[in-house]
């Protein structure tokens, strides 16, 4: 088994967590039954938010009566101390817990920090002194927000987009966190499903000791996946080290790697999906990428203000307009051609 030590907190765990993302997309007895065997077969470490719709809530049924055997983190979108009160509150309820082991930050525009006038982390240093929240920790998709958090010292993990199609510069926040003691916490490492080799993944991630990759699971074969490492873990092999150099020539540029930020679209444009949909259909082929109803959804990019407002969001600086429009070509071609 392979541990990670998630910096100055002490939290130790199995090097696969469980990203509750995307059991707001199945019922509540499916998540628990899914949270329950991850736990039964080693993972301790899950990781919700009060933007996951009911992720909390079945979280919180799964581990209800056994709250001190899991590390559970959770984030708040607040943008003020009010905010930030109710949503804390709010998820205690829905976790059926009286404390957070680890309180996010959820993707701020800013790093906040005492005195900014947010009242944010003041809050965040009240709620951890009433044992409400044990330690604090930030999430982002912009580096220079996440490297101004770990330049901060006022953070004890950060969660940040990390996997195989990392840049040197990601690969040295990875560093750079480690040196200032702080917790990594890997999301998107499959991002958001452009990897479809899970082997290969892991093995990349780890090779770094301070990082805690969470995997979003939704399906039992998908959890079954990652819990065989935990009694086999992926090493780095030249097969996979090929395996991640094709993906790298492939995939690094400019690619969607869906995190929604850009949304909500004024005109309805599932932007997150709909600027990935070639990726996706090429990658990873399904039936369910060319129903009438996803051709109705690709067709809405034709309705496209080009306002920029999703450009303006975007984390990593895509042009999203152009993106849209090459995705949408690209699947005009693949229904016309069944290029799949």
């Amino acid at each position: 088994m392979a541990k990670v030590v998630l910096g100055k907190t002490g939290i130790t765990v199995e090097k696969n967590a469980f990203g509750a993302l995307p059991i707001q997309r199945i019922d509540r007895q499916e998540a628990v039954k899914l949270l329950r065997k991850a736990y039964e077969h080693g993972v301790t470490f899950f990781d919700t938010a009060r933007w996951y719709t009911d992720s909390e809530e079945k979280v919180g049924e799964a581990f209800a009566g056994m709250r001190e055997k899991v590390y559970i983190a959770t984030k708040t979108g607040a943008t003020d101390a009010e905010g930030f009160w109710r949503d804390l509150e709010t998820s205690l309820h829905n976790l059926q817990t009286d404390y957070i082991d680890i309180y996010q930050f959820h993707n701020p525009a800013f790093c906040p920090k005492p005195g900014d006038g947010s009242g944010l982390y003041e809050a965040m240093l009240e709620a951890k002194a009433q044992g409400k929240v044990r330690h604090i920790g930030i999430t982002n998709h912009r580096l220079n927000v996440a490297t101004e958090a770990v330049e901060s010292g006022l953070y004890e993990t950060l969660q940040f987009p990390f996997c195989y199609l990392a840049t040197e510069k990601d690969i040295e926040l990875v560093k750079k966190t480690a040196e200032a003691g702080m917790g990594f916490i890997a999301m998107k490492a499959l991002s958001g499903g452009l990897i479809t080799n899970s082997a290969a993944a892991y093995a990349f991630l780890a090779q770094y000791e301070n990082v805690l990759p969470i995997w979003g699971v939704q399906r039992e074969s998908e959890l079954d996946e990652f819990l065989s490492y935990i009694k086999e873990p992926s090493v780095m092999t030249e097969e996979l080290e090929a395996v991640i150099a094709r993906d790298r020539q492939d995939l690094l540029g400019d690619f969607c790697r869906g995190c929604g930020y850009c949304m909500p679209c004024p005109v309805g444009i599932e932007i997150n999906n709909m600027a990935r949909m070639s990726l996706m259909i090429r990658r990873a082929p399904s039936q369910a990428q060319l129903t009438p109803q996803m051709q109705e959804k690709m067709h809405k990019i034709k309705e496209c203000l080009h306002c920029g407002k999703c450009k303006s969001k975007c984390p990593y600086g895509l042009d999203t307009p152009a993106l849209l429009e090459k995705n949408y070509q690209d699947y005009l071609e693949i229904l016309a051609g069944k290029e799949y």
